[in-house]
Order: C-alpha cells, then structure tokens, then sequence
C-alpha cells in the first residue's frame, strides 16, 4: 500500500495478542480502526491502548465463526467508517491432540474459527475493499500452514487452507487493486495455547511453561503485518523457526517432515 496513514482497518480476534498488537501498530501508522472480538473486556482494553493514535476506533462483538454474525460485521464498519481499507483476519483458536484423541465436535469448533472465519472475513468485506483505489487482506496463518504438525493436526490442516486460501485468492485479484498475503507466525507470546482445547493426556501447565520458553512477542507479528502492508508480498514468515522449515522444505520436504514427527514422538515421551 502506498500509505496507511488515515486508512480504515479491520482485525478479528483484537481482544488479546497478535490482534491487539496489530491495533496499536496500525494505530500508530495512523490508521482508523474497527475491532472486532468475543472477548467484550478484552476488547475494550486494546480500543483504550490505541485511542491516543488512531483517529477513529470502533468495537464490535463478533464470533468470527458465525456466518450472519461476521456480515452483519462488514456492513457495520462500512456504515460506520464509510471506508474499508485493510483487513486483518486474525482470530484463531488451538486444538491440540492426535484424531484419535479428538472429538468431532472440537474439531468443527476449531475448522469454524480458523477457516470459515477467514472465509467469511473476506467474502463479506471483498464488495467494500473493491470500492477503494488499493486495499489489502491480510491473513494469519502459520508456521503449521507450511508443515502438518502431529498433535496438531486439524489445526495444521486450517492453517494450511488459509494459505492455500490466500494463494488463490491472491490470483483471483490479481489486476485488481486488492492484494492478499498471509503471515505465517512460529511461536508466539499469546493466550492461544491457555486458552486452547486439550483432547489427551497432556498438561496445560507444563505445555504453557515450555511454549513460553521459545515464544516471541507478538509485536514481531504485527511488524511484519505493516512490512507485507506496504510491499505487498504474497507471504510474510515470523519467527526463527518458521524460516528454517520454510527453507529446509524446500531442499528436503519429506526428510523435514520426519524430523517433526521425530520431535513430536520425543516429546511424547519426555511429557
């Protein structure tokens, strides 16, 4: 995008994380914003973190994975900003454990978050981004999108079809003066893994304490977000480890997907 200043942007899931540090750094490039959660409180404390910065901010109450809810969504930013520029499509849950171990009602809640969310948040906000002389659509993904993780598998598989997603559409638009790029995240400081759904045997506890020894803050996120913004490349990779799959994929596929599996087994018998 040429500029951000005073363009209207819109991010699911800004309650907490990745979300609300994508706020306070569009805040700061000047952007007007319309912020959407489930999380009412949370919500509200990133609007008071970024009103010093942004011209405009307004909240919305929205589960990203209901159809109705997120169109009724895009019509009220519209209305209430009369302009949509950039689109943030970042709510997103976890699921951790094997198929086995997954139950199918856990795995449709997660599949509505991760996919049909983006799904809609594009769909819905398309006809208004199309009237701008250049927008964006920004997808999260992650580092599970470029490799299946086992013990995260159905969470992998979504991450992967927003990427795939976004590749697609990407072309669709080509031409067009709407650009799409998905950001892929290794590791990052949220609330994503406490607040995840845990289908076996592993302990919340010991799973948050060693996620938090290799996270990052979720500032690194939102950098990058503004650097894909502005030069509009199809992917954006955070994270040490995300560029060192993403690299050794491309030399050696089936090897690196070896040797995450043999990572994954190992931790299941150190847990």
């Amino acid at each position: 995008m040429k500029q951000l200043k005073n363009r209207v942007a819109v991010i699911t899931g800004a309650g907490s994380g990745i979300g609300r540090a994508t706020a306070l750094r569009l805040a700061q490039e000047g952007c007007a914003l319309a912020l959407s959660d489930i999380d009412e409180a949370g919500l509200e404390e990133t609007a008071r973190l970024t009103e010093s910065h942004s011209p405009k901010t307004t909240t919305h109450i929205v589960d990203a994975a209901d159809k109705e809810s997120m169109r009724g969504f895009a019509e009220e930013v519209a209305k209430a900003h009369e302009h949509v520029h950039i689109v943030v499509n970042n709510a997103g849950v976890a699921l951790v454990g094997t198929l086995e171990e997954n139950s199918l009602e856990d795995l449709e809640w997660l599949v509505g978050i991760n996919f049909w969310g983006v799904v809609y948040g594009c769909k819905f906000f398309l006809p208004f981004l199309q009237k701008e002389e250049e927008a964006h659509i920004i997808n999260i993904s992650s580092l599970a999108g470029l490799t299946g993780i086992p013990g995260l598998g159905v969470y992998s598989a979504t991450k992967a079809a927003v990427r795939s997603w976004t590749e697609s559409l990407s072309e669709e638009l080509r031409g067009t003066g709407v650009a799409v790029s998905s950001i892929h995240p290794g590791g990052i400081a949220t609330s994503i893994v406490g607040n995840a759904r845990l289908d076996g045997p592993m302990d919340r506890k010991d799973m948050m304490e060693e996620f938090a020894k290799r996270a990052v803050g979720p500032d690194q996120v939102a950098d990058k977000i503004v650097s894909v913004l502005r030069s509009g490349k199809l992917r954006g990779l955070v994270c040490r480890e995300t560029y060192v799959i993403a690299f050794l994929l491309r030399l050696m596929p089936r090897t690196t997907q070896k040797m995450v599996g043999w990572g994954w087994r190992r931790s299941q018998i150190n847990a």
